[in-house]
């Protein structure tokens, strides 16, 4: 498949596998209620947890967040584009769906420029949830992507072996900066670059 046919089949309300520079990921449109419920059953996702997404620009981050702190201002800085998530708190626009209610939203700018191509091509942040079945571990490759959903009719933009392997790191800027889940980028680095 190539970037333009993924492109299109997001627009169309359908989930794309994409490569990340972390692990595989499910790209749907976010603002397409049909696309994220199909999201939803497709990985078995629990209702309570919310769905990360993926931005090419500063101009998507802030129609997505309320506001941005100066601590992002610092993390987006140094560690973006790449395998750092932020949480920060919803504008509303954002569907309730994908933040469960929380409030807050969880963005990142993948190092991948695929990607960013994908997401202009696009014309809109995709979701970006690990290409997986709930409770087992993010698929690394398209052939993973297709053993885990054999079956769901999933399309694939195949980019060879994702060269992370661990899923971003995410930190919770909303109020004191707190690192919800460590993954690629270690972190005593992104507290370090807030002192």
């Amino acid at each position: 498949m190539t970037l333009p046919e993924a492109a299109a089949l997001i627009r169309s309300g359908q989930i794309v596998a994409i490569p990340t520079d972390t692990v595989y990921g499910l790209a749907a449109d976010p603002f397409q209620p049909a696309a994220v419920e199909r999201l939803f059953r497709l990985k078995g996702r629990p209702e309570h947890k919310p769905i990360l997404l993926l931005v090419d620009s500063r101009q998507q981050v802030e129609m997505l967040a309320l506001r941005l702190p100066a601590a992002f201002e610092r993390i987006a800085a140094r560690f973006w584009p790449g395998p750092v998530t932020v949480i920060l708190p919803a504008a509303s626009c954002v569907p309730g769906r994908l933040t469960a209610g929380s409030g807050t939203v969880a963005l990142r700018m993948p190092g991948s420029l695929l990607i960013r191509r994908l997401i202009a091509a696009a014309r809109v942040p995709l979701t970006g949830t690990s290409a997986n079945r709930s409770g087992r571990p993010p698929a690394r490759s398209a052939s993973e992507v297709r053993e885990q959903f054999r079956g769901a009719g999933l399309e694939v933009l195949d980019g060879g072996p994702s060269p992370g392997g661990h899923p971003s790191t995410i930190i919770d800027l909303t109020g004191e900066p707190r690192i919800v889940r460590e993954g690629a980028v270690p972190a005593s680095a992104l507290l370090c670059c807030l002192t």
